[in-house]
């Protein structure tokens, strides 16, 4: 009891120390000791690191929910250690409402038999967006979140004690010069009153004791600038750690950007097969209209090569040739234009041709299109000037 007592007393007396040091260099009637420029980049670098990763982690939060109070749900299932409950996509609510719709209206008419075929559609986009959801959360937000549980939080804990140290160091400085002073003012040669013995007895012992308390001034001097020294550099090392950190999150940010290429491209894929099969059913109901995509899948490249186009666009698979298997090649040259007429297409896409069958075509460029029986619905001729190939319809916007 009487140990804990004296521990209690003496935290009390090195808390109010600090206040009092704390409180006079607010108001400049105190030294402080600087940090060098080095050390007041790190910390000002580490600040700056923990700050935007607050806000980068936020606002992924809310790309991948949007919804608040589901965020907050996910947060305290966090906080106790429970798993999460599966939630169900907008995708795949929407997918749920479809096929419902259908079965009521008539899954065999043809406005059912598309909301069928869309509901479909919608439910692998609502699946791939929660793969999407969960890759990102593993690759990206959990190394962000453990930056700032973990390192920040150690980073923090050090500099508070470096914070502590300095404080300590200060006093010891401050007490040192005014015991210093007093000693000084101790060792003068006394004035007339002090001539009797006993009053040169007295000066003596202060000047004594002035002196002890100076030697025990400089012994917790070295003492608390071993300390702060020890800091200093535990402090450092974990400061000059951000570079680590920054390249571990550099790497998680490329797995963030690859999982949401994989996402994006699934969801581009997907719905360029609803498109195709709209397009079919399209022309089995509608036998007068011309089937093909008036508006663009994506918005148009201006002035991208083949190689770009190539890396940035989803190939299109290739019908090899308009001839039947086992016989030769068809001769584009030879083909007249469909007798149900030509139109004018405008290219959304550069297109590089797979072979002498196919028209390679630029972004932008204007040329005539029209179909001939049999063919497959994606694919019309193309011409443009006396070059005639094989397009594929979802590189052209029809014009009227």
């Amino acid at each position: 009891m009487d140990f804990n007592m004296k521990k209690l007393a003496s935290d009390a007396g090195i808390f109010f120390t600090r206040a009092v040091q704390f409180t006079e260099e607010k108001f400049g009637q105190a030294e402080k000791t600087e940090l060098d420029a080095h050390f007041e980049n790190l910390l000002a670098r580490a600040d700056s690191t923990k700050n935007w990763t607050e806000r980068i982690l936020r606002q992924t939060e809310v790309l991948l929910q949007p919804n608040p109070s589901a965020r907050v749900e996910e947060f305290l299932y966090e906080k106790l250690d429970r798993k999460v409950p599966s939630r169900v996509t907008n995708g795949e609510l929407l997918a749920q409402y479809m096929a419902e719709a259908a079965s009521e209206l008539g899954p065999t008419t043809p406005y059912g038999t598309t909301l069928v075929k869309v509901s479909e559609a919608e439910k692998r986009l609502g699946a791939a967006e929660r793969d999407f959801i969960h890759a990102a959360s593993v690759s990206f937000l959990t190394p962000l979140r453990n930056f700032l549980e973990g390192d920040w939080k150690t980073i923090s804990k050090e500099r508070r004690l470096l914070q502590n140290r300095r404080l300590d160091l200060d006093a010891c400085k401050a007490r040192l010069k005014k015991a210093k002073a007093a000693e000084a003012k101790a060792s003068t040669v006394p004035d007339f009153q002090e001539t009797r013995p006993r009053n040169y007895i007295l000066s003596a012992s202060a000047s004594a004791l002035w002196n002890d308390e100076v030697d025990k001034a400089e012994q917790e001097l070295r003492v608390a600038q071993t300390e702060f020294d020890r800091q200093a550099e535990v402090t450092r090392l974990l400061l000059e750690g951000i570079s680590s950190t920054h390249v571990n999150h550099l790497r998680c940010l490329h797995e963030f950007v690859k999982s949401q290429t994989t996402y994006y491209a699934q969801c581009y894929r997907h719905m360029l097969d609803l498109q195709k099969q709209l397009g079919s059913a399209q022309g089995a109901i509608f036998p007068g209209t011309f089937v093909g995509t008036p508006e663009p899948a994506s918005p148009p490249l201006s002035s991208t090569s083949p190689t770009t186009a190539a890396a940035t666009m989803p190939v299109v698979p290739a019908v090899a040739s308009l001839a039947p298997p086992g016989e030769a090649a068809l001769c584009l040259e030879e083909v007249a234009p469909s007798t149900s007429g030509t139109r004018k297409a405008r290219v959304l896409y550069d297109y590089e041709a797979a072979d002498s069958s196919e028209l390679a075509l630029l972004a932008d460029e204007l040329i005539t299109v029209y179909s001939l029986p049999g063919m497959d619905p994606d694919w019309l001729i193309g011409e443009r000037g006396n070059k005639k190939g094989k397009v594929p319809v979802t590189y052209l916007e029809l014009l009227s």
